[in-house]
């Protein structure tokens, strides 16, 4: 019976390397670079604003003449320190209604919490400088990390008429927080990463 070898994480990951400018290189020598988006609340807009804003997003899409993908992380909130502190107050004040209500609140956001409905959510667009393997060896690294920078400064100059922040994940710590925040599971309730 012949053993079957378990891969390791690294054979895996699709990652050859990650330089001190956060510029990840790809074992199929592709490139990308991770762009975070802080977003607005678009629900607290007037409908003249979220009119405006959709027509920005538009302008967005027709600019960006390259290929992105959106990724969404949505982590669990840790609420315990703000239910540690709820239990705090309760005990200085010594009041059986007041304990009552902050029982009654603390069942409830332990409640939504469980249900996945209290959660933060992080945007991240992955850039890549286009997989054209003839054109691709011709390019130096320099090349295409300043394509990269470009599109990066389109994306960001056109989401930011819709109100959205967007920041480059410039480091090689960076980087590798936000990767091991998507694959440590066991911490970290998200999605996984899709990198091709």
């Amino acid at each position: 019976m012949k053993k079957i070898r378990k891969r390791t994480l690294q054979e895996w990951i699709p990652i050859k390397q990650i330089d001190k400018e956060g510029y990840i290189k790809l074992k199929n020598d592709k490139i990308i670079k991770i762009l975070k988006v802080s977003p607005i609340n678009y629900n607290l807009k007037s409908d003249l604003e979220k009119e405006s804003i959709l027509n920005s997003y538009k302008i967005f899409l027709k600019t960006c003449n390259f290929n992105i993908q959106i990724l969404i992380q949505s982590n669990k909130e840790d609420l315990s320190q703000h239910i540690s502190n709820i239990r705090k107050n309760i005990s200085k004040k010594q009041n059986k209604y007041l304990e009552e209500i902050s029982e009654n609140y603390i069942k409830y956001i332990n409640k939504i919490n469980f249900e996945r409905k209290s959660s933060s959510k992080n945007f991240y667009i992955i850039i890549s400088n286009e997989n054209n393997k003839k054109n691709q060896y011709a390019q130096s690294e320099d090349f295409i990390k300043n394509d990269l920078k470009e599109k990066y400064f389109k994306i960001k100059e056109c989401l930011s008429r819709t109100g959205n922040a967007v920041n480059e994940i410039s480091s090689k710590s960076e980087t590798e927080k936000l990767f091991y925040s998507f694959l440590n599971t066991k911490k970290i309730n998200n999605n996984l990463i899709q990198l091709k």
